[in-house]
This record gives structure tokens, sequence and C-alpha cells, in this order.
């Protein structure tokens, strides 16, 4: 379901459609100087990596597909886009400095008391503690979501939690190789420790090319599973796209998450757009203690791979969740909404439906059994 809302900016939104390639595409330009840059851009799946992709059901050869019809953002307008982004309202920056609770791994040290905490660390990037396994969700430390440090999207906020402060992990996921959900920097830190990556169909090539030895790698299509002691990852369906250059579009796979231990399980949407996929989730892997939904970045004219606040938290009650647990908003400034309206709308709908919501603080720590005393109630308002 595509909400009117969507269509009333449609004019002033066709001009944005191609703003992450002209990202990708300008930091490219006269860049090369930039150490790294040209890595950044990963690598393609070749060999057995290739090979499974070829036996996916969601590939058709050429392209992984959506499991619906999907117009994907086109690299046009590209112009007017730019002045857009130059020009585009204070608004999508906050005025004062975001409150960011600083962590360090001695604050992990005890176990959660009810078996699952959840610790939001900016935008996408999340650490699940669940039921004696931690995992590390989507991670981006870097100053810049770019294939350079000069050029792109800048954060709002140091992360809270200093990579060498991470406690120990069992793994860390990766929904789709965006540079605002894959970062080569943070990949490159992290293959130094001892943690497996689980990632959907080809991302596994990028993190070869960044040093993480391929038997840590547990690639999947969508609703297969990786194990981690008594907690299984399985890679669920998501209706977006893929790529991190001018050439690669949807040569790797998409995915949500489902995270699930024997007392608990947590939903994480990824990047996604509107489809019956969540109902089928909560029907076949539900009830969820909480879901991790990425609220921000959405515009009329991507529709199709971000979903409205609004048609989150109604995707929320079709996977039987509980806990709704905003992300993928307040650190980058991705699209031309401003940089509190994702939360604000959600937190509307959300007492609108009666779901339960909490929105923490970057680096904030919450335990769903007892989220409204674990969260500061509407901090971003105050900004």
């Amino acid at each position: 379901m595509i909400s009117r809302r969507l269509r009333s900016g449609e004019k002033a939104a066709r001009v944005a459609a191609g703003a992450a390639l002209a990202a990708a595409g300008a930091a490219a330009i006269g860049l090369g100087r930039s150490t790294g840059w040209l890595a950044a851009f990963g690598a393609g799946p070749a060999g057995d990596r290739r090979e499974r992709i070829l036996r996916s059901p969601q590939f058709d050869g050429k392209r992984f597909r959506n499991p619906i019809p999907t117009h994907t953002i086109r690299g046009h307008d590209v112009l007017e886009t730019l002045r857009l982004q130059l020009t585009a309202g204070p608004e999508r920056y906050p005025a004062r400095a975001i409150p960011v609770v600083p962590r360090s791994a001695a604050d992990f040290a005890a176990p959660p008391a009810s078996g699952l905490r959840l610790t939001w660390l900016g935008h996408a990037s999340a650490l699940v503690e669940i039921d004696g396994r931690r995992l590390l969700v989507d991670p981006v430390w870097s100053e810049r979501v770019s294939p350079s440090s000069a050029v792109g999207p800048r954060r709002f906020f140091a992360p809270p939690l200093a990579l060498d402060g991470l406690p120990e992990l069992d793994a860390v996921l990766v929904s789709h190789d965006h540079y605002d959900h894959l970062d080569m920097q943070t990949v490159q830190a992290l293959a130094r420790r001892p943690a497996a990556f689980v990632v959907p169909l080809g991302v596994g090539a990028h993190l070869e090319r960044w040093g993480v030895a391929p038997g840590r790698i547990r690639e999947l299509d969508w609703n297969e599973s990786a194990r981690f002691g008594d907690v299984a990852v399985t890679a669920t369906p998501a209706r977006h796209f893929s790529g991190r250059g001018l050439t690669d579009r949807d040569r790797t796979l998409w995915s949500s998450f489902v995270i699930a231990g024997p007392r608990h399980r947590v939903f994480y949407s990824g990047d996604s757009g509107d489809f019956d996929g969540f109902r089928r989730v909560g029907r076949e892997h539900g009830p969820f203690d909480a879901s991790l939904m990425s609220v921000g970045a959405y515009g009329p004219t991507w529709p199709d791979v971000h979903m409205l606040p609004e048609d989150l938290v109604r995707a929320h009650t079709e996977l039987q969740a509980d806990l709704f647990l905003p992300v993928h908003w307040a650190t980058f400034n991705l699209a031309f909404h401003a940089w509190n309206e994702p939360v604000e709308r959600a937190s509307a709908e959300a007492r609108v439906r009666g779901v339960r919501i909490a929105v923490p603080r970057p680096g904030e720590s919450l335990e769903p059994s007892a989220a409204a005393a674990a969260a500061a109630a509407d901090w971003w308002r105050t900004l």
C-alpha cells in the first residue's frame, strides 16, 4: 500500500531519484587521490559464489529481483537533485547536538537480566544481545557513507561506542551492500576480530576484498539460516535493491533478518519498500519481542524501496511484534525530509494503533520487557 502522502510532492521528488547514485558518482569524480576509495566499491561475485547466485530463485540470470515489480532509484535529473541537496532547508539537520550515551565494553560485561537487550548505535547499526549471543547489525562507524572520505553524507554525531570498545561478538549481520549499511573501514576493523559475517548472496565478495577470511563468511539466500549455538539468523525477503558503483546494480542480494533464540525473537527490516512479506514473516517466524524498523530516508521518488513511517508501524503489527524500535534515522542526511520527521510520524501512528514504541538515544540500551523506563521520552523534540 503506497500512501497518498507520497504523491503530494511528486514533482519535486522526481528530481531526487538519483540522489544515492549522484553521491557515489560525485565521490568517484576527481577523488582518486583519496586512499582506498577504489577498494570501497568492493568486488563482484565469482567462482563458487557466482554459481550459488545463478541457482537462486531470486536471480533472473542477470540481476536479483524483488518479490513484486519494483521501481528503483534511477540516475536521471542528477543536476536538479544536486541543486536540491545544496538548497534544501536547514530542518534536515538538528539545530543542537544529538544527545549520545557514551558506552564501553564494560557496559556489556553483565548479560541482560531478561535475556534480550538492544542497543541502538546510530543509523541502522545496533547491538543485539539475545539468549547468550551477541550480534552486531549493519555496522557503520565511518564519518561519511560514501566511497570517499571527502564527499558524501556526514555523521551528525560520533559513534557512542568505539570499534575497539565493542564486546566480543558472535556474528556481524549485513542486510545489503549500500554504503550506509556496509562500510569498508568498519569491516576491515571487524575483520581483526573472530566474529562470523552473515550476509545476503554475493555480498561476501566485498568482504573478501577487504580482508575477511572466506571461512568466516556465511552467505544466505532468502529463507536460509546460519546458527550460533541456540540462536538462528534467517535471511528473509525485503523489497529493495543493491549496488556500490555505476555498473553493479542488483548483482548482490538484499534481505531482512529474523534473529531467533530459544526464548526471544527479534526482526530487523533492513531497507524495504512495502509488500506482503511482513505478514508472511510474522506468520512463519513470529511473534517477535521487538522489531527494528528502518523509518528514515523515504521520499516520493522511491516509494517502492523505502516505506513511510506509518506503513512501517502497520508492518510491525503484521509481524506480530511487541516493541517497535525505529532505526535508520537521525545519523546521516539521506533524504529531503526533516531529520526528526520519521520518528515523529512513527510515534504518532504507534499511538493511533496502540503499538508500544521506544526511541532510545544513540548508545542507549533497552530490554524490551522494560523498554518504557529505559528510553528518554521524546528527546528529539528538544533539539
